[in-house]
């Protein structure tokens, strides 16, 4: 598991992706190795076969809300928001305003398209006392998508330095302007390609 967290350090995942399948077949019982290795399979884009892996990670009567929080970003990923949201609501029964998962729950409803959702979750997301820097850049993305655009360079400068916030934002505005010339339909998060969304597992 080691070798493998160093390989995704590297961006090298489909190599991690391997080395963690083969420990995964010599150790099949054992559930962290498998929830390792179902986050790797989804890096890869191997989404059912990532969901099939942590499914096996934990059961029913001991359920992981790391895992289902894993579970449902692979099946945002996949579009099905409706489904991801019931695992991070599951989740958070178990872990009862967990960051990340709050997060990962805020991102689902933007990928939906459902913003003022999306921002009022990461806001709440960004005030728990353990929060990852990526739940302010996804509520500073979310708040960009509204057209709150020095709001959301204000909310990004907490964790980036002043120009890289200034130029995110300002990728931000040029994409949604090229969109609305473009199309009437209302833009994605996940076309994002700088700022994007960081989606955890």
């Amino acid at each position: 598991m080691q070798y493998a967290q160093a390989l995704r350090a590297t961006e090298q995942y489909t190599q991690a992706a391997a080395v963690l399948e083969q420990a995964s077949i010599q150790n099949p019982n054992n559930k962290t190795l498998l929830g390792a290795y179902g986050r790797a399979l989804a890096e890869v884009g191997k989404y059912e076969q990532a969901l099939d892996v942590l499914g096996k990670a934990h059961t029913p009567d001991m359920p992981d809300w790391r895992i289902l929080s894993a579970q449902g970003a692979v099946l945002d990923q996949m579009g099905r928001h409706e489904d991801a949201r019931k695992h991070y609501d599951a989740a958070l029964k178990i872990s009862p305003d967990e960051p990340s998962v709050l997060s990962n729950l805020g991102l689902s409803y933007a990928l939906s398209k459902n913003l003022p959702m999306a921002e009022e979750t990461l806001r709440k997301a960004v005030k728990q006392p353990k929060t990852d820097p990526r739940a302010r850049q996804n509520l500073a993305l979310v708040v960009g998508l509204q057209g709150r655009f020095e709001e959301a360079e204000s909310i990004a400068r907490a964790d980036l330095p002043p120009e890289e916030a200034a130029a995110n934002i300002a990728f931000l505005r040029e994409m949604l302007t090229q969109r609305s010339r473009q199309s009437k339909t209302p833009p994605r998060p996940a076309a994002a390609s700088k700022p994007k969304p960081a989606l955890r597992s």
